[in-house]
C-alpha cells in the first residue's frame, strides 16, 4: 500500500477528520491522499505557527485531536510554538512532520533540522526509520496523544517514504491505558481531611475539563459546601455565572479577596492542576497546610506546595471516589456559597470605577458589553495579552469547553487560529474570538484563512495601539518612556485589513453599539471582524486588582 494513503487511513480510522497545514512539495503526497477521500478535510493556513494553534483550538473545544502537516525545517520550527502550548496544556494533536531523507540526513539538505530538535516541545517525538513501519508508528502516536495526560505527538516521516508502495505492517491495537483506580487509603485520608475541615476550598484545573468531570466537581462542591477557585485552564469547568460555588480565577490579577479565600481556608482540594508558576505567582499564593492534590503526573506533587495527601489519578475518577466516600461521612455545615459570593461581589466592586460608557472604553466595559451580546452557549477563544488578564476577572465562561485560552505558555497570536479550529470542531455553534491588536497582528494572515475556508467566526479586536503591559512596566520600572511601545503615530485600520481579505468588518465604540454589532456579527453565517477601541491609558489588571 502507498505510504501516504496509509498515513491518512490511520488518521481517519481513529476518528481524526481534520488536518491543518500549509502544502509544500514535501507534503503534497499527503494532500493527494486526502483529496481521494471525503472523510477528512485539509485546512490551508497562511503560516505554520497558526497550524498548530488551529489544531489546539479544535482539540480544546471538542476533546478529540486534529492533525497537522508541515514541511521540514522552517515549517516544523514555526509550528513549535503551538506544539509547546499544547504540551503545557495537555492538549492532544498529531503533528506530521516531513523529514529529510535518511540518506541525506546530516548533509545539510534543504530545510534539514535534526529530529531531536523537537524532543522538548511534544509529549513524544517518533521517527519513522523504515517505510514498512509507518502505519504502525502513526497508530502508536495517536494512542500516545490520547492517553492521559494527553499531549501533542510529532511523527517524523522522511519525504521519500511517502510516495513508496511497500508492504506495510498491520498496526496492532494500542491500549490507551493509564493509571486506573485510586488507592483506598488515599481516598479515605483525603475524605477525612475534607470532612473535618470547617472552611475547605477547591482549586480546579484543566484536568477536570480533560476528564469530562465537571458534573462530579459540582456534586462534590455541593457536598463539601466549598467555594471553587479555577486556574487559567480550569476557567469554565463550571460556569462562572450563575454557578454559586465559583469564586473566580487564580491568576496574576486575582483580587486580594480571592487570595484570602484560599489563604484562610483550613483545607484545600486541588484537582487537575500542576500548580504552575504563572497561576500561583511563582508559588507565592498562600494555600492551607492541609492539602489534597490530585494529578495524573507524579512529578506535579510537591511542585511549590507539599500535599498532605497526594493522589495520582484521573480527575474524574478521584472526584467520583471522593464523592462516594463522603456520601457516608458526616460533613460539617459550611458557608461555601457565601464565601464564593463575597469574593465575586468584591471583585465586581473593584471593577465599578472602570465601568464607563464614554469612548474609548476601558477593557472592563468593552468585555462586559461583548459578553452581553455573545450567546451563552457560544465558544469563546481568547488570545493572550493585557485584555486577557482583564477577561479572567470580567468575562464569564459558560461551560467546560466554551472558553479557550492558553495556559502557562501564554503565547500571543493564538486567539484567531484557535477560533478557526474551534469553529471547524463545532460547526453548529457560534464561535467568537477575543483578541488585542498586538496579538492579532501576530496572526493577521489567518483572517484570510477564515474567509477562504468559509469559517463563520466573529473576531472581536480590542485596539489600544500599544503593547500596553510592556509599555506600562517600561515607564514605571525602567528608564523608558510611558507608552514606549505604542504605535499611535502609525494606527492600524483592522477594518481595512479585514475588508482587503474579503471579510465583512464593523466598528463599535460605545456599549450600545458593541452589543448590537457583536450580536449581529455572531448571528451572521460568515466571518466578521468587529473593531473596538479601548483606553490606552487604562490601568493594568494586575495592578488594579491587587490594591488592598
Amino acid at each position: 500500500m502507498d505510504v501516504n494513503r496509509a498515513v491518512i487511513e490511520r488518521l481517519t480510522s481513529n476518528g481524526i477528520d481534520t488536518m491543518f497545514g500549509i502544502p509544500g512539495k514535501q507534503t503534497l503526497p499527503l494532500n493527494e491522499a486526502i483529496g481521494a477521500r471525503d472523510d477528512i478535510r485539509f485546512v490551508v493556513a497562511r503560516h505554520e505557527t497558526a497550524v498548530s494553534h488551529q489544531a489546539w483550538g479544535y482539540a480544546e473545544t471538542s476533546g478529540t485531536p486534529a492533525a497537522t502537516a508541515v514541511v521540514p525545517g522552517p515549517g516544523d520550527m514555526n509550528a513549535m510554538n503551538g506544539l509547546k502550548n499544547a504540551l503545557n496544556d495537555c492538549t492532544p494533536l498529531i503533528h506530521i512532520a516531513v523529514e529529510t531523507e535518511p540518506e541525506v540526513r546530516g548533509g545539510s539538505g534543504i530545510h534539514e533540522t535534526p529530529p531531536e530538535t523537537y524532543d522538548t516541545v511534544v509529549k513524544e517525538n517518533l521517527l519513522v526509520e523504515r517505510p514498512e513501519s509507518t502505519a504502525a508508528i502513526v497508530e502508536e502516536a495517536i494512542a500516545i496523544a490520547e492517553t492521559p495526560p494527553k499531549g501533542p505527538v510529532r511523527i517524523g516521516i522522511p519525504k521519500n517514504f511517502l510516495t513508496m508502495d511497500v508492504p506495510l505492517a498491520t498496526p496492532g491495537e494500542y491500549n490507551r491505558a493509564y493509571v486506573e483506580g485510586v488507592a483506598d487509603s488515599d481516598i479515605e485520608a483525603a475524605a477525612t481531611l475534607l470532612a473535618e475541615a470547617t472552611k475547605p476550598v477547591i482549586v480546579a484545573g484543566g484536568g477536570v475539563r480533560a476528564a469530562n468531570a465537571s458534573d462530579s466537581l459540582r456534586r462534590l462542591a455541593d457536598r463539601l459546601e466549598a467555594p471553587i477557585v479555577t486556574t487559567y485552564k480550569g476557567k469554565g469547568v463550571l460556569p462562572d455565572d450563575p454557578d454559586e460555588y465559583v469564586a473566580g480565577t487564580l491568576s496574576g490579577s486575582a483580587s486580594p479577596e480571592l487570595l484570602d479565600c484560599l489563604a484562610t481556608a483550613d483545607a484545600a482540594l486541588a484537582v487537575g492542576t500542576d500548580f504552575d508558576a504563572v497561576a500561583t505567582r511563582t508559588w507565592s499564593v498562600e494555600l492551607p497546610d492541609d492539602l489534597v492534590h490530585v494529578t495524573l503526573d507524579a512529578d506535579d506533587l510537591g511542585n511549590g506546595y507539599d500535599p498532605t495527601v497526594g493522589i495520582i489519578a484521573d480527575a474524574g475518577m478521584a472526584l467520583s471516589e471522593l464523592e462516594a466516600t463522603l456520601a457516608n461521612r458526616e460533613v460539617r455545615a459550611r458557608d461555601g456559597t457565601e464565601r464564593a459570593t463575597a469574593v465575586r461581589e468584591a471583585t465586581s466592586d473593584r471593577l465599578d470605577a472602570l465601568r464607563d460608557s464614554s469612548p474609548p472604553l476601558t477593557s472592563v466595559s468593552a468585555l462586559e458589553s461583548v459578553r452581553e451580546a455573545v450567546p451563552r452557549d457560544a465558544v469563546v477563544s481568547v488570545d493572550a495579552g493585557g485584555f486577557r488578564v482583564w477577561a479572567l476577572n470580567v468575562f464569564e465562561a459558560a461551560g467546560p469547553r466554551s472558553y479557550v485560552n492558553p495556559g502557562s505558555w501564554a503565547t500571543m497570536g493564538t486567539g484567531l487560529p484557535a477560533g478557526i479550529g474551534a469553529q471547524l470542531a463545532n460547526p453548529d455553534d457560534d464561535v467568537v474570538v477575543l483578541t488585542g491588536d498586538g496579538g492579532l497582528m501576530m496572526c493577521i494572515h489567518e483572517l484570510h484563512t477564515a474567509v477562504a475556508e468559509n469559517v463563520p467566526i466573529t473576531v472581536v479586536v480590542f485596539t489600544n495601539e500599544d503593547y500596553a503591559i510592556i509599555s506600562d512596566q517600561a515607564g514605571r520600572d525602567y528608564d523608558l518612556s510611558d507608552g514606549e511601545y505604542n504605535w499611535s503615530d502609525a494606527p492600524i485600520s483592522f477594518i481595512s485589513l479585514a475588508e482587503s481579505m474579503g471579510m465583512r468588518s464593523e466598528y463599535a465604540e460605545d456599549p450600545s453599539e458593541i452589543r448590537s454589532t457583536v450580536a449581529s456579527a455572531t448571528a451572521a453565517d460568515e466571518p466578521v471582524l468587529v473593531q473596538i477601541p479601548t483606553d490606552p491609558s487604562e490601568p493594568q489588571a494586575s495592578d488594579w486588582m491587587s490594591t488592598k
